[in-house]
């Protein structure tokens, strides 16, 4: 089985390497080996690879850059999409695609299901959402797992930025009033690695697997619970953190003006992931604390 990683850099990427690496020839392209903006290009280098299953981690994710550069994000995220679809229902391969909570306008008061209505209240959301049907419609094989709140030890993220401002700052402010599960990028890596192995098996027989599905972790926060929990964690862990306990304030995200408006409620149910491909998944502290502890031993301060 070959398998084609595309944004092999990227929080996701990078993860993926390691994870699909006992399924077979896995071969990882970045921007050094295939620039997506090159969109002219890019159907003759997928169909000369002629991948299995092609996984899509690469992504215009500057969601609020995208408010002011909306080509470039279509781009990104509907069209090159679209045409990987087109490759992989040409070659007879699988597509693995990574979509967004953005898709959703956050006003559900219970965790989006599969099945509900998508409604971006952002060009981000707007561009993820269009990705999503360009492969739906092109007839391809395709798996598209919505996630949400990205981290890993590799890469910008949310919990980095936060553990970098609490070595240096007496106060730190966060919002309070958005909600979701902080999915880490190793997860995300290892389930989708799962999903491969179980639609590539020979004994899955004739059942369809083709879909979109919701990839989080278990359980739900808040941005300024997910901050004071990593805080706490690398504090009693001997990271010398500035901030002093009870001084990460919590703010209104009125308080805090973006370009993008982001959903209020981003929890999405996982339920149909874990039945379709029998898996457990774990509640959003378990990877917390092993990237906590990964990142104090690394010395990455």
């Amino acid at each position: 089985m070959k398998i084609l990683i595309l944004g092999a850099n990227g929080q996701v990427g990078w993860e993926l390497q390691r994870a699909c690496a006992v399924l077979g020839e896995c071969v990882a392209w970045n921007r050094h080996h295939c620039d997506l903006e090159h969109i002219e290009t890019l159907e003759q280098k997928v169909l000369r690879e002629a991948p299995d299953v092609l996984i899509n981690a690469a992504a215009y994710t500057a969601v609020d850059k995208a408010e002011s550069d909306k080509e470039a994000a279509f781009i990104l995220n509907r069209d090159v999409p679209g045409i990987l679809a087109r490759c992989m229902r040409q070659v007879g391969g699988w597509l693995i695609h990574y979509s967004t909570d953005y898709v959703f306008d956050g006003k559900k008061k219970t965790p989006y299901l599969e099945s509900d209505t998508p409604n971006p209240l952002s060009v981000y959301g707007e561009t993820k959402l269009a990705g999503e049907l360009a492969i739906a419609s092109s007839s391809c094989q395709y798996i598209i797992l919505r996630t949400s709140w990205v981290y890993g030890l590799h890469g910008s993220n949310f919990p980095k930025t936060m553990l970098g401002l609490a070595q240096s700052r007496d106060q730190l402010s966060v919002v309070n009033d958005q909600f979701g599960a902080p999915t880490s990028a190793e997860l995300i890596a290892d389930v989708t690695a799962h999903v491969v192995r179980t639609i590539m098996d020979e004994k899955s027989g004739e059942e369809t697997y083709s879909g979109v599905y919701h990839l989080v972790a278990g359980g739900k926060t808040s941005w300024h619970e997910l901050a004071s929990n990593i805080i706490e964690r690398a504090r009693n862990r001997g990271l010398p953190i500035k901030v002093a306990a009870g001084n990460v304030n919590a703010i209104p995200g009125s308080d805090y003006p973006v370009a993008a408006e982001r959903p209020i409620n981003s929890c999405l149910s996982n339920e149909k992931l874990q039945s379709m491909f029998s898996l457990s998944l774990p509640h959003w502290k378990d990877h917390v604390e092993r990237f906590v502890r990964e990142y104090v031993e690394r010395g990455m301060q």
